[in-house]
Order: structure tokens, then C-alpha cells, then sequence
């Protein structure tokens, strides 16, 4: 019997990248697992047939977010196929645009915090009703909070700035009911959103060389940490933002 077995998880972009490499995990530890997409129903559909085939439970749920009831909308696709929760990971996310702030137009801002930011303020203020007592909130968010590397990436970096003030904040406001909230910040990670500037040997060796394990990381580097925060291992540990960048803050 898995770890999972018995929970139902919601992972919010959870058809794609790190995304699915979480929904996959959490499929193999037992979990029913709804894998939230946007538009691309195909790569939903592929990753719930994945997680079927190792023997797993899992469902297919359409919300576009970043648009005004978009937090009512998938919670209320979510709830055709389940009754309460006990996993939610704030995944879904866009880079935005790649830009310094000279560049950074107001539409483009706005777009960017409405995706990565209210949306799941909002997710997670509609799913505590169904949030069950000791269940498990994960958020999604990056090394470049505490690194600034990138200034192109101003704008995304300061959405998951928010996201860390909000992981802390509402783990004390949720402790009481035995839910634990935690953030989990990546670096780069070979994906599929990724492949465009980074599959070249020369641009994924300078990138393997922030590391000290000297490599690209992958999904499920991401998806195993996750899988223990959702676990009943991680019980004693809340409010917390876990480097996941494979020691490239060092």
C-alpha cells in the first residue's frame, strides 16, 4: 500500500513539465490524482493514461486561469469527479514575459500575477472548505527569489516572491487543522516549456555548472520532494521554502 493510499491530490498544471512529473508521483504513492490543465487536453490525457498504467487512479480537470471565476470553475470541475481533498499543489505557472523592467509593459505584469499569484491565492481560499483536516498544501515556487540571476525575469520573480509570504502566512492560519503548507523552489529544469533555449550542449552544460552535482535537473528531482511533503513523513515540518535547485544558491 502506498503512502497516498486513500488521498485525492489536485495538481494545477498538471499535465506538462513538473507538473506532471508531481502528478505521476503522487499517482504511484496511491493518490487519486486530478490533473488540472488549461487548453491542452491531449498532454492531460496522456499523463492521466500514464498514471493508469502504474496501476494508479487519476482524472482529467479543465480551468483556464489568470480569468475572473477561474477558481470557481475548476473547483467546480473537480467536484463532478471527487469529494474533498487532501493534496493541493499550486503548480501552474507562466515565466511571463522575459523582460527587465524597462521592458515590462502593465498588461504583461498584470498577466503574469493573475496566473502565478491570485489565481492560487484564490484555489486555496476556495479548497480550504474541501481541504480535509491533515491534509497537505504545496506550493510552487523558485530559486530565484532568494538568487537574483535573471533580471529579464523580474516580474515572474517577484509572483513567487508573493507566493512565499503567502506559504508562510497561511501555514500558521492552517496549522490548527493539522494542514501543513510549504513552498518548494526549482531551478531550471528540463522541460518541455525549457526546450527552446535550453537543449543545446553549450547553454545545458553552463547550467549544469551552477550546480555543484554539475547537471540539469529534472522533473521528478522536483516531483520526489513534493511526494514527501504530501506524505505523513513531513508532518512535523510547515511554513517552510525548500531549496530545490540542487545547491545552485551555495
Amino acid at each position: 500500500m502506498g503512502a497516498l493510499t486513500g488521498k485525492t491530490a489536485l495538481v494545477t498544471g498538471g499535465s506538462r513539465g513538473i507538473g506532471r512529473g508531481i502528478a505521476e508521483r503522487l499517482g504511484r504513492d496511491g493518490a487519486r490524482v486530478a490533473v488540472h490543465y488549461n487548453g491542452n487536453e491531449e498532454a492531460a490525457k496522456a499523463t492521466v493514461a500514464a498514471i493508469e498504467a502504474e496501476g494508479g487512479s487519476a482524472f482529467a480537470v479543465r480551468a483556464e486561469l489568470g480569468v475572473p471565476g477561474d477558481a470557481a470553475a475548476l473547483w467546480s470541475a473537480f467536484d463532478a469527479h471527487a469529494d474533498g481533498l487532501d493534496i493541493l499543489v499550486n503548480n501552474a505557472g507562466i515565466d511571463g514575459v522575459r523582460e527587465p523592467i524597462e521592458a515590462t509593459s502593465e498588461a504583461d505584469f498584470d498577466r503574469v500575477f493573475a496566473i502565478n499569484t491570485k489565481a492560487p491565492f484564490f484555489v486555496t481560499k476556495l479548497g480550504l472548505d474541501r481541504l480535509r483536516d491533515g491534509g497537505r498544501i504545496v506550493n510552487v515556487s523558485t530559486g530565484l527569489t532568494q538568487g537574483a540571476r535573471m533580471p529579464e525575469l523580474i516580474a515572474y520573480t517577484m509572483t513567487k516572491g508573493a507566493i512565499d509570504s503567502f506559504t508562510q502566512i497561511l501555514a500558521k492560519q492552517v496549522g490548527a487543522r493539522g494542514i501543513t503548507v510549504n513552498a518548494v523552489a526549482p531551478g531550471v529544469i528540463d522541460t518541455d516549456m525549457n526546450a527552446g533555449w535550453l537543449r543545446n550542449p553549450e547553454t545545458e552544460a553552463a547550467v549544469a555548472s551552477w550546480s555543484p552535482l554539475n547537471r540539469v535537473a529534472r522533473p521528478d528531482d522536483v516531483a520526489d520532494i513534493v511526494g514527501f511533503l504530501a506524505s505523513n513523513d513531513s508532518r512535523w515540518v510547515t511554513g517552510q521554502w525548500i531549496d530545490a535547485t540542487g545547491g545552485v544558491l551555495l
